[in-house]
């Protein structure tokens, strides 16, 4: 249990730091150490999980406390959560004063140009996995592209989204 303990701490705290543009851009790392890595879960179990901390109030990285859980129970859930959250946290508090600090220097905007491209490319790259790992049937697939879809061209809320894919997924429509 130590050494899973460790693991999760030393993914998370990695994790962490490499979540530039918000939290979603490390799903593909955090599923690749969680399934590929440790073999902790399979990726169905990792889609769900984050499906479901998609669904519940609070942060969107509600993932990262649901894995840990479900790795190692009580001890896991506040090893991954602290490991995910304490060191970008101090982070984040560092480059602000810094930022504000610089607030007049021209390269700034410069770097926030810089950043959207690479923030959307790693967000794209979430969806991707997640739909990979939970998307096993034409169904499934048309299903998630009629949401993305849905989500980008409407102003409908997501929470009508998870709803409607919720009582499609009681149906057992598209179930293999």
């Amino acid at each position: 249990m130590n050494d899973t303990l460790i693991s999760l701490a030393i993914i998370f705290s990695q994790l962490s730091l490499l979540a530039f543009g918000g939290g979603n851009t490390i799903l593909p790392e955090m599923q690749r150490q969680v399934v590929d890595v440790h073999h902790w879960m399979s990726a169905s179990e990792f889609s769900a999980l984050f499906a479901l901390a998609q669904a519940a109030p609070g942060p969107n990285l509600m993932v990262v406390t649901l894995v840990g859980w479900h790795v190692a129970g009580w001890a896991g859930m506040l090893v991954s959560s602290a490991a995910k959250f304490g060191p970008s946290s101090i982070v984040t508090i560092l480059a602000l004063h810094a930022w504000e600090r610089f607030k007049d220097r021209p390269w700034r905007s410069y770097v926030q140009a810089g950043l959207v491209p690479v923030t959307s490319g790693l967000v794209a790259a979430s969806a991707a996995l997640i739909s990979r790992a939970s998307d096993t049937t034409a169904i499934a697939w048309a299903i998630t592209a009629m949401c993305a879809v849905l989500a980008i061209k409407t102003r409908l809320h997501p929470l009508w989204l998870l709803a409607a894919g919720s009582l499609i997924g009681l149906t057992g429509f598209g179930q293999p």
